[in-house]
């Protein structure tokens, strides 16, 4: 680490610098005045030891000085008052430290600069974290497929980076709601801020105030201690509110105010809290449905209308399929050390050929089963395995029955949405009856 030491007494200069240099990873220059300091700042220090008193400015106006080139440089101040007003004010202004002179100075100074030191090395630490994520987290290359529906959802993407708009996005489980949630925090102008998620359906009813808007010590039994809730730990940055269409009513009434009026009360207080991240919110459900239903408020849909990013089903995308088994193998091969596999044709056609009800989450841990169930540098068709109740589309090559075909297909979309008749119904575009009646004849 780069030090100057700033001493107008040269034997103090000296006995300053001697105790440093007994730290190899010390670089010392000294400097006798405060404009041979500043003269020298294009040479980036990381630390300045600066003496209160110098022949020709005061401490404060060099402090000011070195933040305006360089709000990075710490500062140490080192003088002969002891007096706490000086030393407050000087921290106020970005002073890292201030140190009253004396014969036991050393041991003072060594542990300030070990805690800069470990301060600098921290700061570096998330500086490169958060350029991997920025680098992760390019949405070009993180929402992977070339079919028309994608290419839609990127156009909307880059609409919402360039906008504070409000953004909807939906589709079904698995997706990838919350990458694309991602992707437009991490490059939009609030990527160095939090990006804060939170799953509406994950929380019990009576706990979801208090996540979002956080609580007082006491403000229910069990309120052993003050909560911070998510819109005040998203900051300026994102808050990503996943399966929104699972609010109650009144809790939708308590959102809708905070998204007006931009501000929040902890449970248990009456001090108001301004908040300033951005709502981002995804469901499953498809909205307006909800509203016709009045299962969702429609000022609150309206409050959030902004930009929807609709993320079609796995199945709708075509070779998109095959791009992102690619980029599995690849991705789960150099994670796991191993050589890079290639799908067989037989393979391809396989995978193309289902329907995939856990989308794009689904696909990876199909992947990844191939891959580990797979000899050699291919995986072959019988090396994937699909979970549950297997249905695709080779079973059109079979000698069935059209009632047979019929029964396979109701069969595979009961088992897809959990034996909900009513939502295979409305997916199949058939009435409850028909249903019914022919699983009751199977039987």
């Amino acid at each position: 680490m780069k030090i100057f030491i700033v001493e107008d007494d040269e034997w103090y200069c000296e006995y300053i610098s001697y105790n440093l240099l007994l730290d190899e990873d010390y670089k010392i220059e000294k400097f006798h005045t405060g404009q041979d300091c500043l003269s020298r700042l294009g040479d980036r220090p990381d630390i300045i030891t600066l003496d209160y008193r110098l022949p020709d400015m005061t401490g404060e106006e060099i402090l000011r000085k070195i933040k305006e080139f360089d709000p990075e440089i710490e500062v140490v101040v080192i003088s002969e008052q002891n007096k706490i007003e000086t030393a407050v004010e000087l921290l106020k202004q970005g002073a890292f430290d201030y140190i009253v002179k004396s014969k036991n100075i050393k041991d003072r100074l060594l542990s300030v600069l070990r805690n800069i030191k470990k301060q600098k090395k921290l700061e570096r630490k998330i500086k490169a974290l958060q350029k991997e994520v920025e680098r992760k987290y390019e949405f070009e290359n993180i929402i992977i497929g070339e079919s028309p529906k994608i290419k839609n959802v990127l156009t909307l993407i880059q609409k919402a980076i360039e906008s504070n708009i409000p953004v909807t996005i939906t589709g079904e489980t698995g997706t990838g709601k919350e990458l694309v949630a991602k992707a437009i925090h991490y490059n939009s102008e609030r990527r160095k801020e939090a990006f804060t998620a939170i799953n509406m359906a994950a929380i019990p009813k009576d706990l979801v105030e208090s996540e979002l808007f956080g609580h007082e010590k006491g403000a229910f039994t069990g309120a052993q201690s003050v909560r911070i809730g998510k819109f005040e730990d998203a900051g300026e940055g994102t808050l990503f509110l996943d399966e929104i269409g699972e609010m109650d009513l009144n809790t939708q009434a308590k959102l809708l105010r905070v998204l007006q009026e931009k501000e929040i009360t902890r449970l248990g207080s009456n001090k108001v809290i301004k908040i300033k991240c951005r709502i981002i919110v995804a469901s499953n459900k498809n909205l307006k449905k909800e509203v016709k239903a009045k299962k969702f408020r429609d000022d609150l849909y309206y409050r959030l209308f902004g930009i929807t990013i609709d993320m079609p089903p796995l199945r709708e995308r075509g070779k998109d399929i095959l791009l992102l088994a690619k980029f599995f193998i690849d991705d789960y091969c150099k994670e796991n050390g191993l050589e890079i596999k290639k799908l067989t044709r037989s393979a391809q056609k396989r995978l193309l050929n289902f329907h995939y009800p856990g989308n794009i989450r689904e696909l990876k841990s199909v992947i990844e089963l191939a891959i580990i169930m797979s000899d050699g540098p291919e995986i072959h068709s019988e090396d994937i395995t699909f979970g549950g109740d297997e249905f695709d589309l080779e079973t059109l090559n079979y000698e069935l029955t059209l009632k047979e075909h019929n029964e396979r297909i109701i069969k595979a979309y009961l088992g897809k949405y959990n034996g909900n008749v009513k939502s295979s119904a409305e997916k199949l575009g058939i009435g409850f009856s028909t249903i019914y009646r022919i699983l009751r004849k199977k039987q």
